[in-house]
């Protein structure tokens, strides 16, 4: 089938789905395949729950051609339909890639950009080949400006997925040792997020970079339009003004200086900040509406969170971590002037080969910090917990266990590791 023909058939659903779980009265259903299932297996159980249509690629299961469209690719029409359907968009796309800090920065933007206009941004994780093209369908027609989250885990996958957004705007957060099992390298990581800078230098689009970092400035160097925001020497400058327990950010916009205080923790989200200003001014967005997003806006799902429960307090950030994201999460730790402190920490997930080396980094710097207490949770940590003065279990259940039985005040406690760990169960009753 055309993809012009299929498009209308989009136009007239109610929505596109890959998942019979989730099927509304009305959706275009695509039978997409993984490691353990076969979507063209379910592509009947999605019609009789009300699809309007059943994309299938497999002949066997294309036994009515009023409810059902065969395709080469199931994954391959998706993307295509997305494509399709970005083209008809006149509107700005910003893409945002990176190893750390992507959808704080995705999140904190979509709040900064809806104060001015209708602004879509990626649900969740839906920043791969499957779900970018589910999250670009979703864009409506009253849109004005869309923020799409781009992951990776190996070499081409950015620009395989400009290729299906076609981005107008772009940033990349930093580049950290996340999914090195697949990527390998930390090369192979900078040179998969800089695909961005590649695909915005050969469309006319517009890059933005933090200054801070040479590496990103050097592979956005061939974009034309090129916006750089940060510290010192940025076009778009401020400063930490408050570190704890909430970040404030200050400004400087001609010669005002505009204050933003946050609900956010940890000295690395100025960065985040930063960029969402950037990318908002060049957008239009007045500053005190960035001032009134900045301050409203509140984490969720672990990430940044900051909690008291009794005379405690708890810097919940365990949604995901890698060595890049750990280093910064101490580092943020050991600025904060309280008199006790309690690192708590799960394993980093998806390192391959580096796991071992990169956990004994983190329990090196672990050493130095001068902790109260510090808790390993997980078996690469395990490998290293001999390295220092520390308690460690093999899963977040016994640490649960262990610290209910805890009784600690007036302390500061960081929960961090990736989401296989689970960090955040520690604090479960």
């Amino acid at each position: 089938m055309p993809i012009e023909q299929l498009y209308k058939l989009y136009l007239k659903s109610t929505g596109v789905s890959t998942d019979t779980r989730k099927i509304e009265p009305g959706n275009l259903f695509f039978a997409l395949k993984g490691p353990s299932f076969n979507g063209n297996e379910y592509a009947r159980i999605a019609l009789d729950q009300g699809a309007a249509y059943a994309v299938v690629d497999e002949e066997p299961f294309y036994t009515d051609p009023e409810k059902y469209i065969l395709v080469p690719n199931a994954l391959e029409a998706l993307q295509q339909l997305a494509a399709y359907h970005r083209e008809q968009l006149n509107i700005p796309i910003i893409a945002i890639a990176g190893s750390n800090g992507k959808t704080t920065t995705k999140e904190l933007l979509r709040a900064v950009l809806e104060t001015n206009y209708s602004t879509f941004a990626t649900p969740g994780n839906f920043n791969n080949e499957i779900g970018l093209p589910l999250a670009l369908l979703m864009i409506k027609p009253k849109t004005k400006a869309a923020v799409i989250e781009m992951g990776a885990r190996k070499r081409g996958d950015i620009a395989e997925l400009c290729a299906i957004a076609k981005p107008t705007h772009g940033i990349i957060t930093n580049t950290g040792k996340d999914h090195l099992e697949t990527f390998l390298t930390l090369e192979n990581t900078r040179k998969t997020n800089a695909e961005l800078y590649e695909y915005l230098a050969a469309h006319n689009g517009t890059a933005f970079v933090n200054i801070a970092y040479k590496d990103l400035m050097e592979e956005a160097a061939a974009v034309r339009h090129l916006i750089t925001y940060g510290g010192q020497g940025a076009q778009y400058q401020g400063h930490v003004s408050n570190l704890f327990p909430f970040l404030e950010v200050a400004f400087k916009d001609k010669n005002e200086e505009v204050a933003l205080p946050s609900q956010l923790i940890g000295k690395y989200n100025f960065e985040n900040i930063m960029a969402a200003v950037a990318i908002a001014k060049e957008l239009g967005v007045p500053n005190g509406l960035i001032q009134k997003a900045v301050a409203n806006y509140v984490p969720s799902n672990n990430r940044s969170q900051l909690m008291k429960v009794d005379s405690n307090t708890f810097i919940l950030d365990a949604y995901n971590a890698n060595p890049s994201s750990m280093s910064e999460a101490l580092d943020n730790l050991h600025q904060v002037e309280v008199k006790h402190k309690v690192a708590i920490l799960g394993d980093m997930l998806e390192l391959g080969n580096a796991s071992y080396e990169e956990h004994l980094l983190i329990a090196l710097k672990l050493k130095q910090l001068n902790l109260d207490k510090i808790v390993l949770v997980g078996p690469e940590f395990g490998k290293v917990r001999e390295k220092l003065d520390c308690m460690h279990f093999d899963n977040i259940t016994e640490a649960q266990k262990w610290f209910a039985q805890q009784r600690y005040e007036d302390t500061l406690f960081l929960l961090k590791g990736s989401r296989g760990i689970a960090v955040e169960k520690i604090l479960s009753k």
